[in-house]
């Protein structure tokens, strides 16, 4: 009986090695196609029931020194930084500095204005506050970096009105956890990157863990990730406020906390992650508070916590957060029932997150073609299908050729997209976000080339090259 015992052990653990290697195969070979494919760039970490199963750093952190990303990499967070505000904010609140039904204009009382809003509000995005990022690119100077303190000067003298009534409605505004960031500096006498550190890294021993303005305060940062883009119509990365690509908002929005600035790893994230799980920093009581789903006044229901996505129902419990921002592309996602975390941190803005894959691969579910293979095909073919190609109402559409890839304009805008060959006729796209895109060329009798162009399958434009 106990010969049995044992050998059922073995191959239990056994069997369950081998999937878990077929699974880091399958995984890694994902991730190699799309880095060998211009489709990512950055590091992957997956661990289940308390066990790492898939780690690993693809590309490199720092294209002038061409040192790898490695498992200590750091990233800036851009929109996942949300979660750790909304925790702070709950942390002054234990502290009794703070009620989630505080009025906005109690701890800032320059936007009173604003007389409905409250701090629940800004949690939940239910506030109705316009988003500084698409406000201030108006009329701010680009040449002067600003900080949340000029945000909120900013609305002040503006006077905005609310995009809608406090509550009656959900919508994702970096504006609110911007204002919390102010909050909690103006609640605890700190600087909100310090908060972060006493309160937050320090007790959960996120070492590689912290607020970073990388313009105001350059730092040479040991194994850093340095977010980049697309020079335009060139495949040469470079930072958004170079002169090669002249995004100035990275630059003028670099002081500006609490809805992005975070910087952290991939191994650290896991401790916050562990850390809300076995209640650890928050009680169970804060943490459902964290994650509870609530309702507009008109019975919407609001899938968003203190900076979380949340989805809730009968044995099921996810909580995580996206982000973009400044050539970073982050996935931060934990399944509470199933105790799986998946963490995706990139350093090029063109990056994919491959969710839908990963969760096939992890669940031994059939693989899904969800990104392309490239094929090796002809330069003189690509350059062949180059031109500009006229609809019906004689719009253009612009196919240039560049290192063995088409890229796509019009003449009105320059959208700079870049698609590769899976077939001879046929190119998807390199694209930000996972949005599905398409090029496909026909050859007609008459000489003239066809061009389609799709997303997810579906017709979205044409046009015509005469020959």
């Amino acid at each position: 009986m106990k010969y049995f015992n044992l050998l059922a052990v073995i191959i239990f653990f056994t069997s369950s090695s081998f999937c878990q290697s077929s699974q880091s195969v399958k995984l890694d070979s994902l991730f190699t196609v799309l880095h060998a494919q211009n489709q990512f760039n950055g590091e992957i970490f997956i661990a289940e029931k308390g066990t790492v199963v898939f780690q690993k750093g693809y590309g490199f952190a720092n294209e002038a020194t061409k040192k790898p990303i490695n498992e200590k990499t750091i990233f800036e967070l851009a929109s996942c930084t949300k979660q750790f505000t909304g925790a702070a904010i709950v942390l002054l609140k234990r502290e009794g500095k703070l009620e989630y039904s505080d009025k906005l204009s109690k701890h800032i009382p320059e936007l009173s204005f604003w007389e409905d809003v409250t701090i629940y509000d800004l949690l939940r995005h239910t506030s109705g506050i316009p988003d500084f990022i698409f406000s201030m690119s108006k009329d701010w100077d680009p040449s002067t970096i600003a900080s949340n303190e000029d945000v909120i000067k900013y609305y002040a003298s503006k006077r905005d009105t609310l995009d809608f009534k406090p509550k009656s409605m959900h919508r994702y505004s970096n504006t609110n956890y911007v204002l919390l960031a102010s909050i909690v500096e103006r609640v605890s006498g700190k600087k909100y990157g310090d908060y972060l550190t006493a309160n937050i890294f320090k007790p959960l021993k996120m070492n590689n863990t912290f607020v970073y303005n990388r313009r105001i305060n350059p730092s040479e940062l040991e194994n850093y990730a340095i977010g980049y883009v697309w020079a335009p119509g060139s495949f040469k990365k470079v930072t958004m406020e170079s002169p090669e690509y002249n995004d100035q908002m990275v630059y003028y929005l670099d002081g500006v906390e609490g809805a992005a600035k975070v910087n952290s790893s991939a191994e650290d994230i896991y401790k916050w992650i562990l850390a809300l799980r076995n209640n650890t920093l928050l009680t169970q009581k804060e943490f459902d508070e964290m994650t509870e789903v609530s309702q507009t006044t008109q019975g919407k229901q609001i899938q968003y916590g203190f900076g979380f996505d949340i989805r809730k129902g009968e044995n099921k419990l996810t909580f995580g957060h996206t982000g973009n921002w400044d050539g970073y592309t982050t996935l931060i996602y934990h399944d509470k029932v199933r105790d799986r975390t998946i963490i995706v941190l990139e350093n090029f803005k063109m990056g994919v997150t491959a969710t839908n894959n990963i969760f096939e691969i992890l669940d031994s579910r059939p693989l899904t073609v969800e990104y392309e293979k490239k094929i090796p095909l002809n330069e003189a073919e690509m350059i062949k299908l180059a031109g500009s190609y006229f609809d019906e109402s004689g719009n253009e559409h612009i196919i240039t050729y560049k290192d063995n890839h088409l890229i796509y304009n019009t003449y009105e805008l320059k959208w700079d997209m870049r698609f590769f060959p899976y077939a001879k006729n046929e190119f998807a796209a390199i694209r930000q976000g996972g949005a599905n895109g398409v090029l496909k060329f026909t050859a007609l009798d008459n000489g003239d080339t066809r061009l389609e162009m799709l997303q997810y399958g579906n017709p979205v434009g044409s046009g015509i090259r005469k020959k």
